[in-house]
């Protein structure tokens, strides 16, 4: 701010605050995933993760402190939801794990508590900062939204000047075994989410990727897998396979390796483009489904 005298520069520069948050505790995992617990000046708390690889460090950043979703199988609804997180604290999460390790962040995942979309115009509003060349400086085809499925908010997302991926976290390939899973999903069918799939689609040309956890002899039966190749083929999409990453206090199970190979060979077989995801962060509870807004207790555990 060159209009201003240098010495009301500097006064700001020393006094105000950049960073609102407090970093409440940081977990370092063997495989470099570098987790942090943030506290917001009202006291509540968001996690965020940096997951390096080669050639590039991906943020998984908050847009919730809590979830409303009820997802039977994460970590990050078991206490609801506390309250929507601003656009600029969605911002500061990758600041933060920036400042923390060192490193530029070249990718930004929205996967981490609460669901996006339904924070939409503060998540609309970081993914603007983040992919402003002046500001945050990321490819806007770098940055990934990850919903369970609100198919307005999709639609309304596509009609977005934004090139940045969506991916729909399905998790089941049947209406009965989804909504079981999924509380948020029984207003929604699975034909509704192929239908704003589509239209998101045609509005930039960009795939989707449909995220399905694996979880052991609930989803990941062979006959799971045709059904779910059934739905994959009425959209232009990649198919995200995520082992089940264990939850303190809940009962499912992680599929054996055997099992998940199988599974992603017979999406395969029927035509469907497929990847498995590996689980980083696991040790340290930073992996997919593990997030949740409270300090670790001396054996590791949230509490």
């Amino acid at each position: 701010m060159t209009n201003l005298p240098p010495a009301l520069r500097q006064r700001l520069a020393d006094e105000a605050p950049v960073l609102t948050g407090t970093v409440e505790t940081r977990s370092d995992a063997p495989d470099g995933v570098t987790k942090l617990l943030l506290r917001w000046p009202d006291g509540q708390c968001v996690e965020t993760v940096l997951i390096p690889a080669e050639g590039r460090n991906t943020a998984c950043v908050s847009t919730q402190a809590g979830c409303a979703m009820g997802c039977a199988f994460c970590a990050s609804g078991l206490d609801g939801v506390q309250r929507d997180l601003t656009g600029g604290e969605i911002i500061e999460q990758v600041l933060q794990l920036r400042a923390a390790c060192g490193v530029e962040v070249s990718h930004v995942v929205f996967m981490g508590m609460g669901e996006p979309l339904a924070n939409y115009d503060a998540t609309l509003f970081a993914v603007r900062g983040l992919v402003d060349p002046k500001r945050g400086g990321i490819s806007a085809r770098r940055v990934t939204a990850s919903t369970i499925g609100l198919p307005t908010a999709i639609r309304r997302l596509a009609g977005e000047d934004l090139p940045i991926t969506l991916a729909i976290s399905l998790h089941a390939p049947t209406d009965r075994l989804r909504q079981e899973l999924i509380p948020a999903a029984r207003g929604t069918t699975i034909a509704e989410l192929i239908a704003a799939g589509r239209d998101f689609f045609h509005s930039r040309g960009r795939e989707l990727t449909l995220e399905y956890l694996l979880l052991a002899d609930v989803n990941d039966q062979p006959a799971r897998a045709d059904d779910l190749a059934r739905v994959a083929k009425q959209m232009r999409c990649n198919v995200n396979l995520i082992r089940y990453n264990p939850v303190q206090g809940l009962s499912f199970r992680r599929p054996s390796e055997e099992k998940v190979l199988a599974f992603a060979d017979r999406l395969r077989a029927a035509g469907v483009n497929v990847q498995i995801r590996a689980s980083r962060g696991l040790t340290r509870n930073a992996a997919c489904g593990q997030l949740r807004g409270r300090r670790p207790n001396e054996k590791g555990e949230t509490a």
